[in-house]
């Protein structure tokens, strides 16, 4: 078995840590409201069994309840056991669908989603899904079979190194060399996966090590050399932000998707509160602040309000709470926030100073550092150093009222898809589970929906990966029965991965599927529209002109209910048809304009400053007062 040593644990510069915790000691950093993201061990009796039926084994007492898989010749003996056990397999189509339903998982739920795949093309075909949840610090597994170890390195037939090709996107990969070590190695993983900052773990299994003999005990022993994730942050720190949040006139606390992997929501409302300081949510954080709390200025970046955009941009402090300063975010980031002092909080080290220097540094989980800049920031207010952040309010509240996000019906009738999602979101609710493709449907979604409450938006942010939508949704409502769960896709990304609607409906998971139908690939469409002098180059899909494919269908073929809306008119009558049926998963074609665009826009590569709020509108700003 590959031992994980402090060289091969740092092997990503991103995933080096600090020490302050011992490794059996460190809490998990995803604490979602449905429970705890490491169940509660159990403890099976020593026994002799086969290497796949000590696998097994050691999935039931993680308390792992459900695994998302297709066997083939190299796991095949890990399926033997499983037929047996109280973990549910649920059968996909695609080995990616399998990925990103272990996704959806762990984020609606908090807790480790778990994937399973054969060698060679059948792990290879996990690469997109662990690299997604890589960039979006997902807590999962994936175990793959491997060709029998004398075979390895021979080209046999469905070899491939799926450790080699993991080792940049993933926080830690094993090749496990000895059956014995199966439980130490799945009690490894899920404590890498679920601890400090979440992240994607491979256990390759050859197929000789899951059919040779061995003795099953547990607990076992963790040796996780080197792994420490710092989880309280350093004093001195603190209270240095804090002295800077009690003296700063133009404030903003950017606060990433760090904030709801550790479980911090509570307490970020409190400090916003507390200080008076605007907030602004990243697009992994929607639902971190209430979008309708009125020191709620938005999403920031490429797409995100005018006021979270210059907020950001003219702040004279930026306190960054898990996030880590992206490329959509920043815009040309030597342009970024230039009279703003930085305080980067962050559980990984390496994010600090990564992008954008920071001026006061602080590794620690986001709950423990805000906890603790709440107690420094009361007593900072308690010896009477406050600052009067009513000016910096006034100017802000200016830009909200002048720039609000909004659209234009379509000049040629056709139905507006920021309508469609809008209406969705209204009549759905802030309880349900929306889960976005990636496009101008995700931004429309993240745009129009209202997210009061946590956990309730599921995308893929980093990686952008399409197809993400409809596997992400069966994950969460596996994981969430009782929530009403909305995947919402545009036409490019519905074709990628839709056969996992067949699994949907065999095994009885009832998602809603809203398909955003532009004909094209839309955010390509807009691009080549504004930057291509509208040379539309293979992106109109045929779904408006040949519809093909006939979307509805496509859904009753794969076991669901399909229904189609075109006009405004018919638009709550047919979400509110989807929503009476519970029995069976309901795909919507919303046949909408192809010319809708996102906006506001800051196109790729330039400054925040060129922020356009409708194409050929850009933001009058008064610069004396900002």
């Amino acid at each position: 078995m590959t031992r994980p040593t402090p060289e091969t644990l740092a092997h990503s510069a991103r995933r080096a840590r600090a020490a302050a915790t011992s490794a059996t000691d460190a809490e998990p950093a995803s604490r979602a409201a449905a429970g705890p993201a490491v169940p509660a061990v159990r403890t099976p009796a020593p026994a002799q069994i086969s290497g796949a039926g000590s696998l097994v084994r050691s999935l039931e007492a993680l308390g792992v309840d459900v695994v998302f898989g297709i066997p083939g010749g190299a796991i095949l003996p890990a399926y033997d056991p499983l037929y047996d056990s109280t973990v549910r397999h649920i059968l996909v189509r695609h080995e990616q669908g399998a990925g990103h339903a272990a996704t959806g998982y762990a984020q609606a739920t908090g807790r480790v989603g778990v994937c399973m795949a054969t060698s060679g093309p059948g792990a290879t075909n996990l690469v997109t899904p662990i690299a997604d949840a890589y960039m979006d610090s997902v807590a999962m597994v994936a175990i793959t079979g491997q060709v029998a170890r004398p075979a390895i390195g021979t080209d046999a037939f469905q070899e491939a190194d799926i450790q080699g090709i993991t080792l940049p996107i993933t926080k830690h990969n094993f090749l496990v060399q000895d059956a014995a070590e199966i439980p130490q190695v799945l009690a490894e993983a899920f404590h890498l996966a679920s601890t400090g900052r979440p992240g994607p773990v491979l256990v390759d299994i050859p197929k000789d090590v899951l059919q040779a003999t061995t003795t099953f005990t547990w607990p076992p022993t963790l040796d996780l050399p080197g792994y420490r994730p710092t989880l309280h942050p350093h004093g001195k720190q603190i209270r240095e932000a804090a002295r800077l949040m009690a003296n700063a006139r133009r404030p903003v606390l950017y606060v990433g998707g760090g904030v709801l992997k550790a479980g911090a929501t509570d307490g970020l409302r409190q400090l916003a509160e507390l200080t008076g300081i605007p907030v602004v949510t990243t697009l992994m954080a929607l639902g971190a602040f209430p979008d309708s709390h009125p020191q709620h200025l938005g999403m920031p970046g490429m797409h995100g309000t005018v006021a979270a955009v210059y907020g950001l941009q003219k702040a004279d402090l930026i306190v960054a709470l898990g996030a880590r300063f992206d490329d959509r975010v920043t815009g040309r980031v030597d342009s970024f926030a230039p009279d703003a002092t930085v305080v980067h909080a962050d559980i990984d080290p390496a994010e600090i100073g990564k992008n954008r220097h920071a001026d006061v540094p602080i590794v620690g989980d986001a709950r423990h550092v805000i906890d603790e800049l709440i107690a420094a920031v009361t007593a900072e207010r308690a010896a009477g150093h406050t600052t009067d952040l009513d000016d910096w309010w006034n100017q802000l509240d200016d830009l909200r009222k002048r720039y609000p996000l909004g659209y234009d019906e379509p000049a040629d009738g056709t139905l507006s898809p920021q309508y469609v999602i809008e209406r969705l979101g209204e009549i759905v609710g802030q309880d349900a589970i929306y889960v976005a493709g990636v496009g101008q449907h995700q931004m429309w979604a993240s745009q129009f929906i209202s997210y009061e409450k946590p956990y309730t938006w599921l995308n893929s942010g980093g990686l952008g990966t399409m197809g993400y939508a409809v596997p992400a949704a069966m994950g969460a409502k596996v994981g969430k029965p009782d929530t009403v769960v909305w995947a919402i896709d545009g036409d490019g990304c519905f074709q990628m991965t839709n056969q996992e609607l067949a699994t949907c409906a065999l095994e009885g998971i009832p998602v809603k599927i809203a398909v955003i139908n532009n004909g094209n690939l839309g955010m390509v469409r807009q691009w080549q529209t504004l930057f291509y002098g509208e040379r539309y180059s293979n992106t109109d899909l045929g779904t408006h002109k040949h519809r093909i494919p006939d979307f509805v269908k496509l859904a009753e073929a794969l076991g669901c209910v399909g229904l189609r809306c075109e006009t405004a008119e018919d638009v709550d009558k047919t979400i509110a048809a989807a929503m009476e049926i519970n029995d069976a998963p309901v795909v919507i074609d919303f046949v909408v304009g192809k010319d809708a665009m996102v906006w506001p826009m800051v196109a790729a590569g330039t400054s925040n400053d060129e922020i356009m709020f409708a194409r050929g509108v850009r933001p009058a700003f008064d610069e004396d007062d900002i």
